[in-house]
């Protein structure tokens, strides 16, 4: 489970900027929204609301960054530059720094603290701490080069001369069977990223959902309650002739796709049969959208992972998104504490006691570009007192109390004479 995620010197964010998923002490609302982890609290699920270009993104998309250096640095070869590398362009020392990643999760009852920093051509940090009855104790730390493994992480012994400079330690480990290395690697695996409008990735992921009968039923049935006319979806598998794009030669492949069923009713509104419609050609792209997220979704409540989303609610009905929203935080839906991690701006998610105050986070640009990340439960009201847990936090917000609001300027300038007249 996820406890914290930090980012530094990355696109937006200038300085490093921390989002907590542990519960604060000081909220007391909703407590079926958080998971008990030993004597920690957790939060289900976190809701990122800010303007347009104002480093949502920017923070999922670090927390992507993060798994795929885990996932792939270790084949990357000597000469590769880190094609991840993105730093704050807008100040002329961050532009040349490295950038910063950490996170902090708990797997097994063991919590990890683990991080790196890097540019375009090595990792300049790289470190991996244990907390364990209280005490946390460091498994090894990396200072450019030199790589420092303690007695417990016997696994890493022998390992440090095998790490490229642009590869991580903790890769080399998982490479080489590592136990604790393979743990990480596999829980940061199960970590599910969706950027923008990258829903369709998750087709292939969803199509495997069908070979697990469970996992299927419960999603078809969710899809069945969202009010979209659908008895049933099922995949048809086609063989098809291929051609190779290179070399011209044919070979037989199989295709697969989704089809959906609907009822069929005379003018006497009596059902007399079925329709099988094809998902891509006939179902809206707000239909397509939630059968490809059914696969990431289900797998994560079934497997008690972690699913990042940007733009979550782009093409579906605020109320499907709320019900998205439910299936995390709810414990009935949700045994296994699986999180989510989304940006959206629907803002009727405020309304309804859909979060507690410390799941709803903001962001907002400075006067120098650089991006602050900031809870409801650290916005003090004048200065002062915390939000109160009654307030309107959807009338509040749009009203711009808790800042993370466009800037519109003077519409109306746009309707002068002068503008008009350079235009017609």
């Amino acid at each position: 489970m996820l406890i914290e995620f930090t980012v530094g010197n990355y696109r937006s964010f200038k300085d490093k900027k921390t989002l907590r998923m542990d519960a604060s002490s000081s909220v007391s609302e909703h407590r079926e929204k958080l998971i008990s982890a030993g004597k920690y609290k957790l939060v289900r699920s976190a809701v990122l609301y800010g303007a347009n270009a104002s480093g949502k993104s920017n923070l999922l998309r670090a927390m992507g960054v993060m798994r795929s250096n885990v996932m792939h640095s270790a084949s990357r070869s000597s000469a590769e530059d880190i094609v991840y590398y993105e730093p704050f362009l807008l100040n002329e020392t961050s532009a040349h720094r490295p950038s910063h990643f950490e996170l902090v999760f708990e797997i097994e009852e063991i919590r990890y603290r683990y991080g790196f920093e890097f540019d375009k051509s090595r990792f300049h940090a790289e470190w991996l701490f244990e907390l364990k009855k209280g005490s946390e104790k460091p498994l090894f730390i990396r200072d450019m080069d030199e790589i420092q493994v303690s007695k417990i992480f016997p696994e890493g012994k022998g390992l440090e001369k095998r790490t490229k400079s642009n590869s991580l330690f903790l890769s080399i480990c998982d490479q080489f069977n590592g136990t604790v290395a393979a743990s990480i690697t596999a829980w940061l695996t199960k970590c599910n990223v969706m950027l923008g409008d990258s829903s369709r990735i998750y087709r292939n992921h969803t199509f495997n959902l069908f070979l697990n009968e469970k996992l299927i039923e419960k999603a078809i049935e969710f899809i069945k309650t969202l009010d979209l006319s659908i008895d049933d979806v099922y995949l048809d598998a086609e063989n098809v002739n291929a051609q190779d794009s290179e070399g011209g030669d044919t070979h037989e492949t199989t295709l697969i796709s989704a089809k959906t069923i609907h009822q069929k009713f005379n003018d006497d509104g009596e059902q007399v049969g079925q329709v099988e419609f094809d998902m891509d050609k006939s179902e809206s792209s707000g239909t397509n959208k939630l059968f490809d997220l059914s696969g990431p979704i289900f797998s994560c409540l079934s497997n008690g992972g972690l699913f990042i989303a940007d733009e979550l609610d782009a093409k579906i009905h605020p109320l499907m998104t709320r019900a998205i929203v439910r299936l995390f935080n709810d414990p009935e839906t949700n045994p296994n504490n699986a999180q989510l991690i989304f940006a959206t701006h629907d803002t009727n998610l405020l309304n309804s006691g859909n979060f507690r105050r410390d799941q709803i986070y903001f962001t907002e640009k400075d006067q120098y570009g650089a991006t602050d990340l900031y809870s409801l439960i650290e916005f003090k009201e004048d200065g002062n007192g915390k939000v109160r847990k009654d307030r309107s936090f959807h009338k509040d917000y749009m009203q711009g109390r808790y800042g993370a609001v466009p800037h519109i300027g003077n519409l109306e300038n746009l309707l002068n004479p002068t503008w008009q007249k350079v235009n017609q």
